[in-house]
């Protein structure tokens, strides 16, 4: 079982009662904007998804998913460690809009990647989000990723304006 705890929030592993709560994450507007393919439109599809994800724990091969919990049990979003085509891995990461600006994606993003980096032995990781993703970026950079590329480049299957980090463990 994975299980990370911070002083605020703990990193578990999906369980299928979880859906409604994934489901109703995945509506706000930053999660339409940024990332859209994270969107479930109904608790059904999440409940699928949700499924899926599950299936992965214990492999090494991605995506590694895990919601972000409040203490008093709400869920509040996710952290993620994605496989990308190349044998590379991508951090990700969403918190539901109404638990924004209070650095609930920064903790759990911290206190994720070491564990999860040793867990499918990767000393890099990349991060990728749409320029324009302000608070996305600033998540990145307090956890220590540096800035690689800044320009026009793939994302979900569009040309837009990108930015590239890398997280390398010391």
């Amino acid at each position: 079982m994975f299980l990370l705890e911070t002083e605020r929030l703990t990193i578990t592993e999906f369980t299928p009662d979880m859906a409604q709560a994934v489901h109703e994450n995945s509506l706000d507007e930053d999660t339409c904007r940024f990332v859209p393919d994270e969107v479930f439109e109904t608790v059904e599809d999440a409940a699928e998804t949700i499924e899926f994800l599950m299936s992965q724990y214990g492999s090494s091969e991605g995506p590694l998913v895990y919601p972000v919990l409040l203490k008093n049990g709400t869920n509040i979003g996710y952290v993620q460690a994605v496989p990308l085509d190349d044998g590379k891995w991508e951090i990700g990461y969403h918190v539901a809009k109404q638990y924004t600006k209070h650095g609930y994606a920064t903790e759990a993003v911290k206190e994720f990647l070491p564990v999860v980096m040793k867990a499918i032995d990767i000393n890099k990781i990349e991060g990728v989000c749409v320029s324009e993703n302000t608070a996305s970026r600033k998540v990145m950079e307090k956890c220590g990723f540096a800035l690689k590329y800044e320009g026009m480049g793939d994302y979900q299957g569009a040309q837009k304006e990108i930015c590239r980090y890398l997280f390398e463990l010391a």
